[in-house]
């Protein structure tokens, strides 16, 4: 295990609607990561905006700020060897683009991930109660039901969590970062 092999970072951005498994796989990648010795963050859209993106709403704009704010922190990091998993909807084509081309530009790896989970079966796993509240009237803009979301176009990798479990979603994004020489 040489120091150089694991200084090298990246971005594994983990995009799906809520309840989706986006953060379940992100944990269990980043522990299977941590435990072979790898510098990891996992860069968790709900504590980011409690933090780094308080006081921003749901807006386009405001998610727009979000996914830019949390795209920096995450190539930043990658630039600097650690393995950055990002387990964020990012809802809009063009917010996760501008991600890429950031990484791009520093000439750091990025891995677009598209958690592929229906709608019906995010609906029912219902993890933080969203999809209740929006059927009861008490919540607008729930992505992928009153709100848009943009299906990657092009990901590195679609990982259909309602066919798989976390520990097999966790190591195709594995094998991805493996296949490219990251894991």
């Amino acid at each position: 295990m040489s120091t150089s092999s694991r200084a090298r970072g990246a971005t594994v951005w983990l995009t799906g609607l809520p309840s989706a498994g986006k953060t379940t796989i992100a944990r269990t990648l980043a522990g299977r990561l941590r435990s072979e010795g790898h510098r990891v963050e996992v860069l968790d859209g709900d504590e980011i905006r409690r933090f780094l993106s308080a006081g921003l709403g749901f807006s386009r704009a405001d998610r727009n700020t979000n996914v830019q704010r949390i795209g920096l922190v995450a190539e930043v990091l990658a630039r600097n060897g650690v393995l950055s998993i990002v387990p964020v909807i990012a809802p809009y084509a063009d917010s996760r683009e501008a991600v890429r081309k950031r990484h791009d530009v520093s000439g750091t790896p990025y891995f677009e991930v598209h958690v592929a989970t229906p709608v019906e079966v995010c609906s029912e796993r219902d993890v933080k109660g969203l999809y209740a509240r929006q059927a009861a009237g008490r919540l607008k803009g729930l992505t992928g039901v009153d709100d848009p979301y943009e299906p990657p176009a092009d990901p590195a990798l679609v990982v259909p969590t309602q066919h798989q479990t976390p520990d097999e979603s966790a190591a195709a994004v594995y094998a991805l970062l493996a296949d490219r020489g990251l894991a």
